[in-house]
């Protein structure tokens, strides 16, 4: 029985893993799995080597006293495929630990790839160089990327993105305002500060300012992220009118489809809130120092994947010096009260959104194709 060893290190990377698990075993059910993942992994049937959470450190504050640990990690999953000699190896996103990995194990000889590519076509270009190697299949969320490893004559394909198996466009309004005691009439406001402490660190004042700046009464909704959720519920308690915090996919689905519009920082929220159709607001902040670092090193227009995917700025995006109330709530109000406006940003949606989805099938399934070519061949796959 084959073995494919899988590597995510962070949430989204274990969702990924087991959609591509569950994918891989409707085509081939005598593959084993083994490797290191989440909750949604284990539920599809792997046991971790070790908790998923133990990499799932963001920024150099929470990286650097577990670098040690972090190292000792990394040799034990080396230590771990080499015992086990799986035919494929996938890593997933997290590349600050996963693409170390792939090094490692290079001189193993096991066919790997490598699943979201790390966005260096936006920034940091020069990072390309330390990629061969690395990888015989690099699978891409978005449909230039290709494109892009292929100047650097690094082998990679398309698979599409997995928003389009979140489930964003599967909301139900009417259980929304049930769930919640809010009567039809009531408009409602996504807001979305993000998933990152510093994220929501600088948004949480701003956007809450913002909604007390609003010409019309909006009840904000508030989806959790794990890492932020007490900071959130912290951070939220000050805001006029309090928002309602919801923690599951599920409730978030609901809250889309019974939404008027959405405030969100840049990111895959806003892909989720387009296959939802609802009217957006991009906003972001970082310190004045990064923020000046990355104007000379993006080589990209625009921070939103939607206005990258269509070359125009279908969302409008507020950034930095323009992420104030009084700028993003006069946006708001026209979202809000301008049926037409509205109407037209969602419209535009379907080209980009058109853009993300693989030629046949679901991503999870043009993923699940590309490891088992990778498993067929030994590593000599088609360009």
């Amino acid at each position: 029985m084959p073995l494919i060893y899988i590597v995510a290190g962070e949430q989204s990377g274990d969702v990924l893993g087991a959609r591509l698990m569950a994918a891989i075993a409707r085509l081939r059910p005598d593959i084993r799995f083994a490797g290191i993942g989440g909750g949604a992994m284990a539920a599809a049937g792997m046991t971790s080597l070790f908790p998923m959470r133990e990499l799932a450190l963001m920024g150099l504050l929470e990286v650097l006293p577990n670098v040690l640990h972090l190292r000792r990690r990394l040799h034990e999953t080396v230590a771990d495929i080499a015992r086990q000699k799986p035919d494929v190896v996938v890593t997933i996103d997290s590349p600050g630990f996963t693409l170390r990995l792939l090094r490692a194990i290079a001189p193993l000889g096991i066919p790997r790839a490598h699943y979201v590519a790390p966005q260096v076509w936006a920034w940091k270009e020069g990072r390309v160089k330390h990629y061969p190697g690395l990888w015989e299949k690099l699978l891409c969320l978005l449909p230039f990327e290709p494109a892009f490893f292929a100047r650097h004559n690094l082998p990679a394909a398309f698979v599409g993105h997995p928003v389009l198996e979140s489930g964003a466009d599967r909301g139900n309004a009417e259980r929304f305002r049930a769930r919640h005691g809010l009567a039809a009439d009531v408009r409602i406001l996504t807001v979305m500060p993000g998933s990152r402490r510093t994220e929501v660190s600088r948004l949480l004042p701003v956007l809450g300012e913002t909604l007390n700046r609003l010409s019309e009464p909006v009840i904000p909704v508030v989806p959790l992220a794990g890492p932020v959720a007490e900071a959130v519920r912290a951070g939220t308690q000050s805001w006029r009118v309090r928002p309602i915090l919801i923690e599951t996919a599920d409730d978030k689905h609901d809250a889309f489809a019974a939404s008027a519009a959405a405030l969100t920082k840049s990111g895959t929220s806003t892909l989720e809130l387009a296959l939802a159709g609802v009217p957006m607001l991009v906003t972001y902040r970082v310190n004045p120092i990064s923020a000046a670092i990355a104007r000379r090193l993006i080589k990209v227009k625009y921070v939103s994947i939607l206005n990258i995917l269509a070359g125009a700025e279908i969302v409008p995006e507020l950034l930095q010096q323009d992420s104030e109330p009084g700028r993003l709530s006069a946006v708001l109000n026209r979202l809000l009260t301008d049926p037409a406006a509205a109407a037209a940003q969602v419209a535009s949606y379907r080209a980009p959104l058109d853009a993300l989805r693989p030629a046949a099938g679901l991503p999870s399934d043009a993923a699940a194709a590309a490891v088992l070519e990778l498993l067929a061949t030994g590593g000599k796959l088609r360009a």
